[in-house]
């Protein structure tokens, strides 16, 4: 019995390298086979996961339009009779606001002033755009859609912007690339100005023969991401004045700004002259860009 019990002894001790071997095999091929799943599932989460979404846009909130533009620059661009009183100036200049149920997304502040011999109106309006889906357009891109298509509606070039005369430049002859206008409730029918000399009217208190410059509907440039100026004429009329309408619309990052300036003058023949018209709309519109870090 004891010879048996030795030889048994003997043989478990002789076995025991082999069964260490067999544990450390095994022990290797587990380790190995979770590092191959591991690297595995690494590359296939970089492979099948979503793009990371595009960030959001520059701008979270608009400022106030009614209190964006400077009440010296108002008071210019909206001349009231004497008979106001200083209670009537300030609400007249305090402006309008439009009905907005998403005062982040949407705003708008409307004047009007009245004098004798004519009658200016003056929007100024944001609209701040915003993409749903970000993993496939930003809100930047959003936001230039938005313009595009209102450049389209306004039978303007794209893309290809003109040079543009600065604010207070007077030019002899249009820049522009086609005729801009469509119609407009404030202007009426639409007598869009094209390239070349102008054959309006001569404006009151202007020589006979010698009509001032038109400068037409165009692309402009530095006011901005991107801008375009929009010039409607009013239909003559045997008893109406031309009423002529300036829109200038610009893209700040996600945020789309419009400023539309009307000038309706009350003796008939009477013709808004284009360069004091679009010099007013579009200085006010520099003033609002650098509001927007433009």
């Amino acid at each position: 019995m004891q010879r048996k019990a030795a030889r048994a002894a003997t043989a478990v001790r002789r076995g025991l390298p082999g069964i260490a071997m067999l544990t450390a095999l095994a022990t290797a091929g587990l380790t190995g086979c979770t590092s191959s799943g591991g690297d595995r599932t690494v590359s296939d989460a970089k492979a099948g996961g979503s793009p990371a979404p595009a960030p959001a846009g520059k701008y979270r909130s608009l400022p106030s339009p009614c209190k964006a533009p400077e009440i010296k620059r108002l008071k210019a661009m909206l001349p009231t009779p004497d008979s106001l009183t200083e209670e009537q100036r300030e609400k007249l200049y305090a402006g309008a606001a439009d009905t907005s149920y998403d005062g982040d997304r949407h705003v708008g502040c409307r004047w009007a002033a009245g004098t004798p011999s004519e009658t200016r109106l003056l929007y100024v309006g944001f609209e701040r755009v915003v993409s749903y889906d970000r993993a496939t357009a930003s809100d930047d891109d959003r936001a230039r859609q938005v313009y595009v298509r209102q450049l389209t509606d306004a039978k303007l070039p794209f893309p290809g912007p003109t040079t543009s005369p600065s604010p207070s430049a007077s030019a002899s002859a249009s820049t522009s690339a086609g005729p801009g206008p469509s119609a407009s409730a404030s202007a009426g029918a639409s007598a869009g100005a094209s390239a070349g000399t102008s054959t309006s009217p001569a404006p009151s208190g202007s020589p006979s023969g010698s009509p001032a410059p038109v400068l037409g509907s165009r692309v402009l440039e530095d006011l901005g991401d991107e801008a375009f100026l929009d010039d409607k004429l009013g239909a003559a009329g045997a008893s109406a004045a031309q009423a002529r309408s300036v829109r200038i619309v610009f893209r700040a990052s996600n945020v789309i700004v419009t400023v539309e300036y009307s000038v309706q003058p009350s003796a008939a023949g009477t013709v808004p002259p284009s360069t004091e018209t679009q010099d007013a709309a579009r200085e006010l519109a520099e003033a609002l860009s650098e509001r927007f870090g433009g």
